[in-house]
C-alpha cells in the first residue's frame, strides 16, 4: 500500500500545535484523540486494527521507518516532521521518531446500566479497581490482565486516564485489546455483580480477611483492588463478600496496585483453567 506523506518543517504547523496539546487530559477528552511513542507499539495498534488517525516521523527517522509503516497496511494521514518540530511532540528523552495518533478505542467504555454490566460479566473472570491513580500502575494492571486471561477490567471513573502516554507505554499493546468498563460508583456495581449470583472479593485486611490462595476461586468471581496510599472505602469493602490478603513474609513492604493486582489476576487465571460447569 503506498501512502502519501506531508512534510511538515515548522513548530508552529497547526497541525503540530493540535497534537502537541494531546499531552494534557483535557485536549486528549476534546479531541477523542490519544498519541504514544514507539515502533513497537505503532506495530502493536496497527496488526490488532486500532483506530489510527496520524502516523508522524521524525525526518532523521524516515528511512528506517517509512516501509514499515506503508507495509503495516494502516489508512491514516502520514507526516513527515522536521526533527526540530518532532521534539516538541514527543514525551520521549530519547525518542525513535515515531509517534501514532489514534481514535479513542472501542474496547473501552464508559457504563451507567450497572445491572445489564453485571449481566454481561455473568462467569466472566473480572478485576476491579478503585480510585488507582498511578498511570504506570494502570499500564501494568491492563498488561497483566490480558496476560491472565481477565475477560474485563471494571474501573472507577477517578482510576488514572487509560490514555495518558505512561498508561498506553505499560500496557504494551494490551490496551488496544483488553476489554474495560469504566463506571462512577464501583459500590453500585460490586452490589449489581453479586445480585445477579457472582461473588467479589475485596483485597483488603480487613474483615477477618481471609489469605488468598485458602479458598477456591471461580469462574465468575471478581476481586477489587483500591487506591496506592489509602487501599479501598469502607463502602467498597462493605459490599464486597470477604476480603483477601496476599501472604508475604513478615516485615516486607506492601506490594504496589500493579503488583498486587496481578498477583490476584494470577489466582483469578488459575481459577480459570478449571472446566465450568453449569449450576
Amino acid at each position: 500500500m503506498s501512502l502519501e506523506w506531508q512534510y511538515v518543517s515548522s513548530k508552529s504547523n497547526p497541525l503540530v500545535v493540535r497534537l502537541a496539546k494531546l499531552k494534557d487530559k483535557k485536549y486528549r477528552r476534546a479531541e477523542g484523540l490519544f498519541r504514544f511513542d514507539g515502533i513497537k507499539l505503532f506495530l502493536e495498534a496497527a496488526q490488532c486494527c486500532a483506530p489510527i488517525e496520524y502516523v508522524l516521523l521524525s525526518e532523521s527517522a524516515r528511512k528506517k521507518y517509512a516501509l514499515t509503516v506503508e507495509e503495516s497496511g494502516v489508512n491514516a494521514k502520514c507526516c513527515i516532521i522536521s526533527d526540530d518540530a518532532f521534539a516538541k511532540l514527543t514525551d520521549e528523552s530519547a525518542p525513535e521518531g515515531i509517534i501514532t495518533v489514534c481514535a479513542e478505542l472501542k474496547n473501552i467504555i464508559k457504563v451507567d446500566d450497572y445491572s445489564a454490566l453485571a449481566n454481561e460479566l455473568k462467569n466472566k473472570t473480572v478485576l476491579m479497581l478503585e480510585s488507582v491513580r498511578d498511570a504506570g500502575n494502570m499500564g501494568t494492571i491492563i498488561r497483566s490482565a490480558k496476560a491472565f486471561g481477565i475477560d474485563a477490567l471494571v474501573i472507577s471513573s477517578d482510576c488514572a486516564d487509560l490514555y495518558n502516554p505512561k498508561t498506553v507505554r505499560g500496557a504494551m499493546g494490551a490496551l488496544f485489546t483488553q476489554n474495560i468498563a469504566i463506571v462512577d460508583s464501583i459500590t453500585d456495581t460490586v452490589m449489581a455483580i453479586r445480585n445477579n449470583g457472582s461473588r467479589v472479593f475485596a483485597a483488603a485486611l480487613e474483615r477477618e480477611a481471609r489469605r488468598l490462595g485458602s479458598l477456591t476461586l471461580e469462574r465468575g468471581d471478581a476481586i477489587l483492588i483500591g487506591n496506592e496510599g489509602h487501599g479501598l472505602s469502607n463502602e467498597a469493602i462493605s459490599a464486597c463478600n470477604e476480603c483477601l490478603y496476599i501472604p508475604m513474609e513478615e516485615g516486607s513492604e506492601s506490594l504496589n496496585a500493579g503488583i498486587a493486582a496481578s498477583v490476584c489476576m494470577w489466582e483469578l487465571y488459575k481459577a480459570k483453567q478449571i472446566p465450568y460447569k453449569e449450576n
